[in-house]
């Protein structure tokens, strides 16, 4: 786990406490513990600070509904994934207000990592690994005496393997399981599955199927949800992020802006009459406005701020 990760014990201990004070009744007893927890470990305030954001979501709900859920969960000890699968459903069911957020996720709020959007971070883990996740993104690591683990909760992850430590690297993905031994491989979940990107080592797919399938140095794959893989050929170079750019060549304006979007809270609408523009370049991802500014003095566009967070790609 990332050293600046809370523990799952923590998590857990900070739910409780979401419990007590959001949807009981606190007495100034039950706030003087609370705030002694807080100090009592450097990770408990971050443990804090993600799960009360839970107290938000729900915000929609019945009072009693919602503290029913949340204590009801704890005391049934429930795995941590059908915990936060409960909460989504009842909240989805219960609130709007949930599915026209931005699409942060319980999972990925209880994630040992994770970004926000717009948001790239970048570490080297335990094992010696170097670890980036882009925009939006979200794992959890796992390591022990005979191997390592990483799941891709939601997003995108790039995971430089540390060639000196001997374990193999199980990863997670909700397309099926990989592994590696020294790979250096990049992986984003998109509307197809998954997109995997080998740079160095290679990827064994499916490594418990009778079928496994090696993916090798310099190969880009589309890993379906039926478990299909098939080379690709992108109109982007899939590791720019990991330097701060978006580098593409003859990509449609559309695509562009689904692309950028990513990067970008709130909507970015691109005109049908415009969609097969074609864009190449490579742009600083540290300013989206800055590169929707761009656009407008190398194609003809013009883009409409309606607000800060509803932007329009039209015609110029």
């Amino acid at each position: 786990m990332h050293e600046h990760a809370p523990a799952q014990a923590q998590v857990d201990q900070a739910i409780d406490w979401l419990v007590k004070l959001r949807f009981d009744r606190p007495t100034p007893r039950t706030e003087q513990q609370f705030q002694h927890w807080l100090a009592s470990h450097p990770h408990n305030p971050l443990a804090w600070q993600r799960v009360s954001q839970l107290g938000d979501e729900l915000a929609g709900l019945p009072k009693d509904l919602s503290r029913r859920t949340l204590d009801g969960s704890q005391r049934q000890r429930s795995s941590r994934r059908d915990h936060l699968k409960l909460l989504a459903l009842l909240a989805v069911s219960g609130s709007l207000g949930w599915a026209m957020r931005e699409p942060m996720g319980l999972p990925q709020l209880l994630a040992d990592s994770s970004t926000a959007t717009g948001e790239r971070r970048q570490w080297q883990a335990s094992d010696g690994s170097h670890i980036q996740l882009n925009t939006a993104s979200a794992i959890d690591l796992h390591y022990s005496a005979g191997q390592r683990q990483l799941e891709l909760v939601r997003g995108e992850v790039s995971l430089d393997s540390n060639p000196n430590d001997t374990r193999p690297f199980h990863i997670d993905t909700r397309v099926g399981p990989l592994t590696t031994l020294n790979g250096q491989v990049l992986l984003r979940e998109n509307s197809q599955g998954l997109l995997l990107a080998v740079r160095r080592g290679a990827v064994t797919l499916f490594p418990t199927s009778p079928s496994p399938r090696q993916v090798h140095s310099g190969e880009t794959v589309q890993v379906g949800a039926n478990g299909s893989i098939h080379a690709v050929t992108l109109h982007s170079d899939p590791w720019g992020w990991t330097d701060g750019v978006l580098s593409v060549q003859q990509m449609p304006l559309a695509e562009f802006a689904a692309e950028l979007a990513r990067y970008r809270p709130g909507l970015l609408r691109c005109a049908p009459e415009v969609a097969n523009l074609k864009v190449s370049g490579t742009y600083q991802l540290g300013d989206t406005r800055q590169i929707l500014q761009l656009l407008t003095r190398s194609l003809p566009v013009r883009i409409d701020y309606r607000t800060r967070y509803w932007v329009s790609i039209g015609a110029a």
